[in-house]
């Protein structure tokens, strides 16, 4: 009977991860790997080197013990009151974004102000996505990772006529 629910609670990434709103596509992004990779990483049971651990302190933005801290005690106050204070101003800035008169965009600017002035690392948290993530003018879209050849677009070129 020794299976995967015998083997002991080592880390709660996972937990701490959907309390900040960290997708696991941002997760992968931000660590520099694949989605499939963060699923096995974050499983509590995963022995972690201690430089993995750091690089999701600093993607999840909270202190190292609250990753380690066993999952039968909760999360400590402050990081608990930041996750939910970061979904409630995820929807505020979604609210400010689709806001139709200028009534309700007053009250959402205010809302956001008003969160702001309570955490102020905040200014940077951004709507919920409504279709996808949106892409820094950085960032590529995926075609970007697509090899094409010269034939291939040579082909494509002389549809469009020239």
């Amino acid at each position: 009977m020794g299976g995967a629910a015998s083997k002991p609670s080592l880390h709660r990434i996972r937990t701490v991860r959907r309390l900040q709103g960290v997708s696991l596509r941002t997760a992968a992004r931000q660590l520099g790997t694949t989605v499939s990779h963060v699923r096995i990483q974050e499983n509590e049971s995963t022995d972690l080197k201690l430089s993995e651990l750091y690089r999701w302190q600093a993607v999840l933005d909270v202190p190292l013990e609250e990753l380690l801290v066993e999952p039968t005690l909760p999360l400590s106050r402050p990081v608990t009151e930041r996750a939910r204070l970061v979904l409630v101003m995820k929807t505020a800035a979604a609210i400010l974004e689709v806001a139709s008169t200028p009534q309700l965009v007053r009250l959402a600017e205010r809302l956001v102000d008003q969160l702001v002035e309570l955490m102020p690392e905040l200014r940077e948290v951004g709507p919920w996505h409504t279709i996808g993530r949106r892409r820094s003018l950085e960032e590529y879209g995926r075609i970007a990772e697509q090899c094409f050849s010269d034939e291939s677009l040579a082909c494509s070129s002389m549809d469009f006529g020239d």
